[in-house]
């Protein structure tokens, strides 16, 4: 059977690396047959390089990220014997979300997004590998990254687009891409504000990159 490390050194020789596990039960909506889900994501620079020498991102064409998520771990499932899945190409979608409360003890932040005590709320996942057999998992001790927090996420965005009941996704958009958005255009402050996630800032260029495909996203 495949081991945790084998997943792991495999993952991290194209630019991945484990960002959280778990054995599933019938409750955590995975496929059937599952013993042991594995999710994958940027843990430092490595994803974004992968990336950026990659075809799908030299193309130009649209989800370029997702199309190389999808080739690099589907290969990853075909040499590992386990099943590639993947948060985008629904519907019906995969509970993501839920696996990431599950898998790496993501909490939902005062601003609602998921955050990780390890990667604040640049927390994200490119894929995960569903593997029949249940793989011993390294033990890990849950923390809330926003427990005893000040919480800067509520105050750090400059237009207040998380200050209500739910994102204000035209009043975001308008302010980044007006000249008083230039800092947001390299990414997110109210994510770079979260003091949980300093050490896992994304690069500059592949923040620039996400935010780009979210304006376009909005039309």
């Amino acid at each position: 059977m495949t081991t945790y490390a084998e997943i792991a050194v495999a993952a991290r020789a194209v630019g991945l690396a484990i960002v959280g596990a778990f054995h599933p039960t019938l409750e955590d909506r995975v496929p059937d047959a599952v013993g042991t889900l594995v999710l994958l994501g940027a843990d430092g620079p490595d994803l974004w390089e992968a990336f950026a020498a990659s075809p799908e991102h030299m193309d130009g064409a649209e989800h370029g990220m997702d199309r190389w998520s999808a080739r690099v771990i589907g290969d990853l499932a075909g040499q590992l014997d386990a099943t590639a899945l993947f948060p985008f190409g629904g519907p019906p979608w995969n509970a993501f979300q839920h696996w990431a409360v599950r898998g790496e003890d993501a909490v939902s932040s005062p601003v609602r997004m998921q955050a990780t005590a390890a990667r604040g709320l640049w927390a994200s996942y490119r894929g995960a590998l569903a593997f029949a057999g249940r793989i011993a998992l390294p033990d890990r001790a849950a923390a809330n990254p926003c427990l005893d927090c000040a919480a800067p996420c509520l105050t750090t965005c400059p237009v207040e687009a998380f200050a209500g009941d739910s994102y204000n996704i035209p009043r975001c958009t308008a302010h980044v891409q007006s000249p008083a958005g230039t800092a947001c255009q390299t990414g997110c402050l109210v994510r770079k504000a979260c003091p949980a996630g300093h050490a896992m800032e994304l690069p500059e260029a592949q923040r620039r990159f996400h935010m780009t495909a979210f304006l376009r996203a909005q039309g």
